[in-house]
């Protein structure tokens, strides 16, 4: 039996906070024994009823990169309309994705159709195949950051756009669209409490007693 000594679990502690979401990268290339290591201990997340059914694509052809970060730019247009007077241009300021600059694009998907597992576990709840698919994200990042790499999750784009142009069956969803790349700087706090977005909640209770 493995045992975590109080060590380790510093250490992990700093793992967590150190893990934010990233939009400024560098171009310097990943190794790629790196980013397979990561892969790999994606790999190793919980599914619903073993069922796996998590799909990573790499995204490196131009073009397909090129309609992701079109539809971004679309969206993100379209996002800040919906704000008014300062919010708006706080907004406008905020950089929300790194995707001409990090060196790898990975999109997320989850295969729907997935025949593994037989069902268990999903009758009543058949969206626990993308939670699971979700646990696998965060086991990448985490990974990633723990190997030095820097993560951004890219949420302002069209799922259906995206997952048209990366040529994948379609029972595949989109759940995640990541940036991975070395960070060009690194911070323990959330980029948008730095920027003046929003400020953490330490206050709200989220634990309640029934």
């Amino acid at each position: 039996m493995v045992r975590f000594d109080p060590g380790f679990r510093e250490t992990l502690g700093d793992l967590f906070a150190w893990r934010r979401d990233v939009r400024r990268f560098r171009s310097d290339p990943v190794d790629e024994a790196v980013f397979q290591r990561c892969l790999a201990l994606a790999m190793l997340s919980p599914s619903v009823g073993n069922s796996q059914p998590w799909r990573f694509v790499r995204v490196a052809d131009p073009a397909r990169r090129g309609a992701v970060t079109a539809s971004f730019e679309r969206c993100n247009d379209a996002a800040a309309e919906t704000y008014e007077c300062e919010r708006r241009e706080a907004y406008t300021r905020l950089k929300l994705a790194g995707l001409r600059e990090a060196p790898i694009h990975l999109a997320v998907l989850c295969d729907e159709k997935t025949t593994n597992g037989f069902g268990l576990g999903r009758a009543t709840m058949p969206e626990m195949l993308r939670y699971s698919v979700v646990t696998a994200v965060h086991t990448f990042w985490l990974a990633a950051r723990a190997h030095g790499l820097g993560v951004g999750w890219v949420s302002i784009i069209e799922p259906d756009c995206v997952a048209s142009h990366l040529d994948v069956p379609a029972s595949w969803r989109l759940v995640a669209y990541l940036c991975v790349g070395y960070p060009v700087e690194e911070h323990d706090d959330p980029e948008l409490v730095r920027h003046g977005w929003q400020e953490r909640d330490e206050t709200a209770s989220v634990l309640l007693e029934r």
